[in-house]
């Protein structure tokens, strides 16, 4: 009799507990990625999806929906069936779009996040024309020249245009914004010195400074890149408490069940730390990160709440 509870007591826990990850996935999982192929977020979501394939025994299907600023993958992540089939690439710029732009979507209650994928600085530049070789003379130059000085940006709102925001509130410098449809646009102006400087993103930052074509700075991390390694974060270089990177993660529609998005976790961080991997995403000027659900989480709110503060402070509008 004694043995028959036991017996009857444990397969109430068992079945009281969630179906093994095991069984997870039976059919291809689809990661949306809210850009064109071939880009960056591109490059990094396929070696990553390629790799969580192979370790889940399924295809990791890339699904790409350029447009809006991610807006459009986002809408159509939110709305898929939370079972793990559906995943999505996200970067910085989708934390401070709808700190600006009106959007649909809402980041803390219609996703659950999976894990950050990777960290990438940008690099300070400015002209060979330009009388300064460090941050403290382009800060002093600009303490100088009061509203004389400009700088480049990939538009309203955009993660450029935030952090050279922060920049100029941290050190007090008065400069203009100059909006342009893309960065490589800015750089034969900065070149020919109508543009004073810029934070531009590593690879064609590498491209320009290896050239010779423009000089560069510091890096906006908050550590140095092994790609520039003699170069100082804008920190070392005198502007405490400026640390910005643009990153990528992954998220899961919310309601994902919590085996799943635990699964989904271990399996990405896995992929992360694979050598090809690794490779590829250096070769894209980034370096792997990894995280938990509850880091990634944590981490996005950090993002809003700065951004937030600096939009704030420097009056910036959008179409909210």
């Amino acid at each position: 009799m004694l043995l028959l509870r036991c017996a009857c007591a444990a397969l109430l826990i068992v079945l009281a507990l969630p179906a093994a990850p095991q069984s997870y996935p039976v059919r291809p999982v689809r990661l949306i990625v809210p850009i064109a192929p071939g880009g960056g977020p591109d490059t990094l979501s396929r070696a990553v999806g390629q790799k969580l394939g192979d370790q889940l025994g399924q295809t990791v299907v890339a699904d790409n929906r350029p447009g809006a600023s991610g807006a459009i993958a986002l809408d159509l992540a939110r709305g898929a069936a939370p079972d793990g089939y559906t995943l999505v690439t996200i970067s910085a710029s989708q934390v401070i779009r709808p700190l600006v732009y009106r959007v649909t979507y809402d980041l803390a209650r219609d996703f659950a996040p999976i894990s950050q994928l990777s960290a990438q600085s940008y690099v300070l530049m400015v002209g060979n024309s330009m009388p300064v070789k460090s941050v403290r003379e382009l800060v002093a130059h600009a303490k100088a020249n009061p509203g004389m000085l400009n700088y480049a940006s990939v538009g309203q709102g955009s993660q450029i245009h935030l952090m050279t925001e922060l920049f100029r509130s941290l050190t007090g410098i008065q400069v203009i914004h100059v909006p342009y449809k893309g960065i490589g646009a800015a750089y034969p102006d900065l070149m020919a010195g109508t543009i004073h400087f810029v934070f531009g993103g590593i690879l064609t930052a590498l491209a320009q400074v290896k050239a010779g074509r423009l000089r560069p700075l510091a890096v906006s991390g908050a550590k140095r890149m092994s790609a520039l390694p003699d170069l100082p974060t804008v920190a070392e270089a005198g502007v405490p408490g400026f640390a910005v990177s643009q990153w990528y993660a992954v998220l899961a529609p919310a309601g994902t069940p919590r085996r799943l998005v635990d699964h989904l976790n271990r399996e990405i961080n896995r992929a992360l730390q694979d050598p090809e991997v690794s490779r590829r995403i250096a070769a894209e000027g980034s370096e792997a990160v990894g995280s938990t659900p509850q880091q990634l989480g944590a981490h996005i709110k950090a993002e809003r709440d700065k951004w937030e503060k600096v939009i704030k402070k420097a009056g910036i509008k959008g179409e909210l």
